[in-house]
């Protein structure tokens, strides 16, 4: 690496890792922080997730999903030997940037993240799109099949028409309610 100088500027850098093992190297470098004394140089170390809403077995299910899969943000003053920490860091397979020199994330893309990692609101996983036919397995209209009107997946809604009284009627469900056929 070409020589870095000092020169205050702290950021946040993103680094590689092997995917899956995130929390691995946020422990193992978070050990050598401590070890090393880089408290100084080495502010921060996080796994940005997000909270999602899955199905598992048919219950509702909150996951912390990653954002960014592989990938780690680093709080850091970037010199020779705050990079050789994180570099040599078991499963590190690098910084993001130019060759070996890192770059730092920017200011609007730190703050996107925060905002997404601390979102009070937790995020509906729906996998369907408009006009596919779906099956309702819960409340006064079970067993019913329809068609996906529209999706509202900040309330997690969908709205389906379904076939009563000889027409088509606009049901508003919970997505948890209605399968995919």
């Amino acid at each position: 690496m070409a020589k870095q100088e000092a020169q205050g500027a702290r950021n946040w850098y993103a680094i590689h890792t092997y995917a899956g093992y995130e929390n691995a190297v946020l422990r193992n470098l978070k050990q050598r922080i401590d070890s090393l004394g880089m408290h100084d140089k080495i502010f921060n170390v996080i796994v940005p997730v997000e909270k999602k809403i899955k199905i598992k077995a048919g219950k509702r299910v909150e996951v912390e999903e990653k954002i960014y899969p592989g990938y780690v943000l680093v709080d850091m003053i970037v010199t020779d030997d705050s990079w050789y920490v994180v570099r040599n860091t078991p499963r590190v397979t690098g910084f993001v940037g130019a060759g070996v020199n890192p770059v730092p994330l920017k200011k609007e893309e730190v703050d996107y993240l925060f905002k997404k990692m601390d979102s009070s609101t937790t995020k509906h996983n729906i996998d369907l799109a408009i006009g596919e036919t779906v099956r309702i397995v819960d409340g006064p209209f079970k067993d019913l099949e329809g068609k996906v009107n529209s999706i509202d997946q900040e309330r997690g809604k969908i709205k389906v028409l379904v076939s009563m009284f000889g027409r088509e009627t606009p049901v508003e469900l919970d997505f948890l309610q209605v399968k995919k056929i």
